[in-house]
């Protein structure tokens, strides 16, 4: 059996869509889209390549931010490009750049959501 199982969207609960907007553009230099549907605001991440998966911020009150929830990690060639940017967008960055091993290659801990979700 042959079975593969690819994400295809996520949902980043937010708690200040204009704020987790601004952070996200600023970290990423990128263009969030923001929508309402009825009572759900959503901030649409622009589309990538056809494999990657698509996602949103999400505000509703069925939605908690938190901190200690799923993990997302976003692909990126330079991930020092991203951690530059961190700080000044509000963030905190937990974990610098680190080495797993030469086979698993590099990991970035930024909890950038965690910002977004401490008032």
């Amino acid at each position: 059996m042959s079975n593969t199982i690819k994400i295809n969207w996520f949902e980043i609960p937010v708690s200040d869509m204009p704020r987790a907007i601004a952070f996200y553009e600023k970290v990423f230099d990128i263009d969030i889209k923001p929508m309402n549907f009825v009572e759900v605001a959503m901030g649409w991440f622009p589309p990538s390549d056809a494999e990657a998966a698509a996602g949103t911020l999400i505000q509703h009150e069925m939605y908690t931010p938190m901190d200690n929830g799923t993990l997302l990690y976003f692909h990126s060639e330079d991930v020092a490009i991203e951690l530059s940017r961190v700080v000044e967008a509000g963030g905190r960055i937990f974990q610098e750049k680190t080495l797993i091993s030469e086979e698993h290659g590099i990991w970035e801990s930024l909890l950038i959501l965690k910002e977004i979700v401490s008032h």
